[in-house]
């Protein structure tokens, strides 16, 4: 099964609110399923940005499971809410790379062009932002995001993010699905997918 095969099949089987089939519709005609996740660290491949919203996804569940989370932190979640944050959180990334080219020395000592990507921010509403607020065109009213789900997606970078480290903390301690998203997207991005180097 290909990544963007396994994101439609678990995105359908949990995620039923309305809207929802209008918002699938609006990935399968973006570039979701063919961008990379970044230029050239996680994921910085055709499909790549697929690839790590499914990786996130099993990442998350797997946090989620653990006795300790349950238990003694509380967190439980619906497979509809861990399916949305972790699926979902990197929306943002949508039409933001495009392919350009570089001079690079090939292995025999010649130059020629390469491709690599840039960013091309069509739409510069932060990061985390960004992808509440694409989620929210299309769940709305009484579809629309939990408190808590937007607060995961919008923190889900936790303190590599580039606003207050206070406010960060703040979010993480009042949404746990926040933390549990952050902590879900950082074991995918430098674990699973690691850099081009690796």
């Amino acid at each position: 099964m290909t990544a963007k095969e396994e994101f439609i099949s678990i995105y359908n089987e949990h995620i039923k609110r309305p809207g929802a089939d209008k918002l699938l519709d609006y990935l399968k005609k973006s570039d979701f399923f063919t961008a990379p996740s970044s230029t050239r660290f996680h994921g910085s491949h055709e499909g790549g940005l697929v690839e790590h919203s499914v990786n996130v996804y099993h990442c998350l569940r797997a946090y989620l499971e653990r006795p300790r989370v349950k238990e003694l932190y509380g967190m439980n979640y619906s497979d509809e809410t861990i399916a949305i944050v972790a699926l979902l959180h990197d929306l943002c990334k949508i039409d933001f790379y495009t392919v350009d080219y570089r001079n690079k020395k090939n292995d025999a000592g010649v130059w020629e062009k390469v491709p690599y990507y840039t960013i091309s921010d069509s739409m510069p509403y932060g990061h985390g932002e960004k992808s509440v607020y694409i989620i929210s065109g299309f769940f709305y009213g009484d579809a629309r995001l939990t408190r808590e789900e937007a607060f995961a997606i919008r923190y889900h970078m936790g303190f590599s993010g580039i606003e207050d480290k206070n406010t960060i903390g703040r979010a993480l301690e009042m949404y746990p699905l926040a933390f549990a998203l952050n902590v879900a997207d950082m074991e995918a991005s430098y674990f699973l997918e690691g850099s081009e180097k690796n």
